[in-house]
């Protein structure tokens, strides 16, 4: 079986997490994910016994859900041992290599972890099976739109300055891939959707400080290894200014939010019903004439 390619240097992204800690974490990605993942766990009628928050950055989700009553045990699985959450269960799991038995968990929850796995496909079939029947997976995911001006504005950049254009924007997961993803992982009933928002900043270095700070600088295998030249990075920021200011002068930044929900199949779960078994024609609820297959509508006039 042909090993999937690798994207994402892991070992440097716990690098940039633990940097982004020591310079005082931003959160309000993170904050917000938790906050919306509450509110839609509060909208399933139903208990969850055990539950793992996988790879979430911080302890955002996990409190969150803790406040919504329906959550019993969370355990909180985190890649880096030295980052393991003090007021929750914690056991040191990498997104890549899910350690929990088969059928064990009620709930699965990720908070902007799961784009930085190089073998998503292989991650969620890992969640699915480690879910009890009818268990359901709850994730937040950078999406594919998200930083889509500086990715142009570098790219232009380093076109112009360089002659060519590094890759330095993780290529975030499309939104049609997601869902058929989770179909392919084997997750009755998935859904996505996103969440999209526009953040603005008083320059482009303000905005790359944040992301810093978030840690989520370039962690890509296949980044440029040399440091970014000056002009570059000039040249960057004032094509950044030209096409993607606001009236009032501030420079706005897109984050798309994909999220991502399915269920371990069971057998109470809702069915599609099979061809031919509806109890009212289709043409009666349109109030329209049916035509039978191989039948043509008359065309005269």
């Amino acid at each position: 079986m042909p090993r999937s390619p690798t994207i994402f240097d892991r070992a440097l992204l716990r690098k940039c997490r633990a940097r982004a800690a020591a310079l005082g974490s931003e959160t309000f990605l993170l904050d917000r994910v938790a906050a919306d993942m509450a509110e839609r766990l509060t909208t399933v009628t139903r208990q969850f016994p055990i539950a793992v928050d996988l790879g979430t950055p911080n302890d955002a989700v996990r409190c969150a859900l803790a406040e919504t009553g329906r959550v019993g045990l969370i355990i909180a699985a985190e890649s880096d041992a030295r980052r393991l959450a003090p007021d929750f269960i914690s056991v040191a799991a990498d997104e890549e290599a899910v350690p929990f038995a088969d059928a064990s968990l009620d709930l699965v929850v990720s908070g902007l972890s799961l784009q930085f796995v190089n073998d998503l496909p292989g991650t969620l079939i890992q969640i699915r099976r480690a879910l009890k029947p009818d268990g359901l997976l709850l994730a937040a995911l950078i999406g594919g739109a998200s930083l889509g001006e500086l990715r142009e504005a570098f790219a232009a950049a380093e076109s112009e300055i360089e002659g060519g254009a590094s890759p330095r924007v993780a290529p975030f997961a499309d939104v049609r891939e997601l869902g058929a993803l989770l179909q392919r992982a084997g997750f009755a009933l998935p859904v996505v959707d996103t969440d999209r928002l526009t953040v603005r900043y008083d320059s482009v270095l303000d905005l790359m400080r944040e992301l810093r700070r978030m840690g989520a600088t370039n962690v890509l295998c296949e980044r440029r290894r040399t440091l970014l030249r000056r002009a570059t990075l000039e040249r960057m920021a004032d094509i950044y200014g030209e096409r993607f200011t606001d009236d009032d002068g501030r420079l706005r930044a897109t984050f798309e939010i994909v999220w991502l929900s399915g269920w371990a199949p069971h057998e109470s779960q809702q069915k599609p019903l099979k061809p031919g078994s509806a109890a009212n024609r289709l043409a009666d609820a349109l109030g329209t004439e049916e035509i039978s297959t191989g039948e043509k509508p008359d065309r005269s006039f």
